[in-house]
């Protein structure tokens, strides 16, 4: 297990039941990057992770 597990299994156990826009959730990594610009390129590579989910792969 990851230490990042923790805070992704507190998420689930927090905001499980809640449904939310992507929109809504790029605003979040927007806040979150302007609180903290070290962790600019993590939020980049998961944001972009996430909008390519389903291309095909080469």
């Amino acid at each position: 297990m990851y230490f990042t597990d923790r805070g992704i299994e507190e998420l689930a156990a927090r905001r499980g039941d809640e449904e939310v826009s992507f929109e809504w959730l790029a605003e979040q990594l927007r806040a979150f990057v302007d609180l903290n610009p070290d962790f600019e390129t993590p939020v980049e590579r998961l944001a972009t992770w996430l909008a390519r989910l389903d291309d095909d792969e080469d």
